[in-house]
């Protein structure tokens, strides 16, 4: 197991590469949170109400999608990230849309902000490249009382996605590790309610679809992208299989163990 330094050099310097290679001009902040492929963020939109005037803080921000939708909502938003490329990204998206952000260069699992400083911290696709329970114990520092954390994050136990996850290996950091969905009981064990659900099952067919009959290479085009830059395309077909994908957590509660992402809200 490599230590610690070796792990965020490694996490820097893939971020920062492909910091580099975004278009901020392509980039649909809305679709990211709103269109029909967004899942996770509709699911924690529908549990975190008005932002305006709030402090939020932007965990591992990347491009700064996030950060832009919540500023545009009112938010006083705080874009952080280990890249600093990636936080320069979000400046430059920011910027696009007409904005000013603050951004921040950090170590998520050692926040430099007092006790009780955000109302939100929203943390998308993050904890999968650290420590999570270092970095769920500092979000659970810096949030205020009655605050709420927003996250989520790929799971580890679809074999589908594993198999992906073998293929595409150039467009992945080597020490990702999705979580267990045990995960839950943690959050549940440090704060106060937690209301969480987990995605794509049924719907994972789009994946297999980009794979199998588009031939998208997986080492070239990021599929978690793309599910947002042709999700007008994909609207319908994601919207049937999501109906079966709810029958499912319906009739099969435990098949969201084998979802692709868990998404949490959670109030301190």
């Amino acid at each position: 197991m490599r230590d610690e330094y070796s792990v965020l050099e490694s996490e820097r310097r893939f971020h920062d590469q492909w910091a580099s290679s975004i278009d901020v001009g392509g980039i649909d902040v809305d679709r990211v949170f709103l269109g029909s492929t967004a899942p996770e963020n509709r699911f924690i939109l529908s549990h975190l109400g008005d932002v305006s005037g709030k402090n939020l803080l932007d965990l591992g921000c990347g491009a700064g999608e996030s950060s832009v939708f919540f500023a545009r909502r009112g938010a006083r938003v705080v874009a952080g990230d280990l890249s600093e490329g990636m936080v320069e990204t979000a400046r430059r998206l920011a910027g696009r849309y007409g904005l000013t952000i603050e951004g921040k260069v950090l170590n998520a699992m050692e926040l430099d902000f007092p006790d009780n400083t955000f109302d939100v911290v929203y943390a998308s696709n993050i904890l999968h490249h650290v420590q999570e329970d270092r970095v769920l114990s500092e979000i659970h520092r810096v949030l205020k009382p009655g605050g709420l954390a927003c996250m989520w994050e790929p799971l580890r136990h679809n074999p589908v996605i594993n198999i992906y996850r073998m293929i595409a290996r150039r467009v992945r950091t080597p020490d990702e590790h999705p979580l267990d969905i045990r995960f839950v009981h943690r959050v549940e064990g440090l704060f106060s309610e937690v209301k969480w659900d987990a995605f794509w099952i049924a719907t994972l067919w789009i994946l297999v679809r980009f794979f199998l009959v588009e031939r998208v290479n997986p080492n070239k085009e990021r599929y978690w992208r793309k599910i947002f830059t042709d999700e007008p395309r994909l609207r319908g077909t994601y919207y049937r299989l999501e109906r079966i994908d709810n029958a499912l957590k319906r009739m099969f509660p435990r098949v969201r163990r084998y979802a692709w992402t868990l998404a949490i809200v959670a109030k301190k």
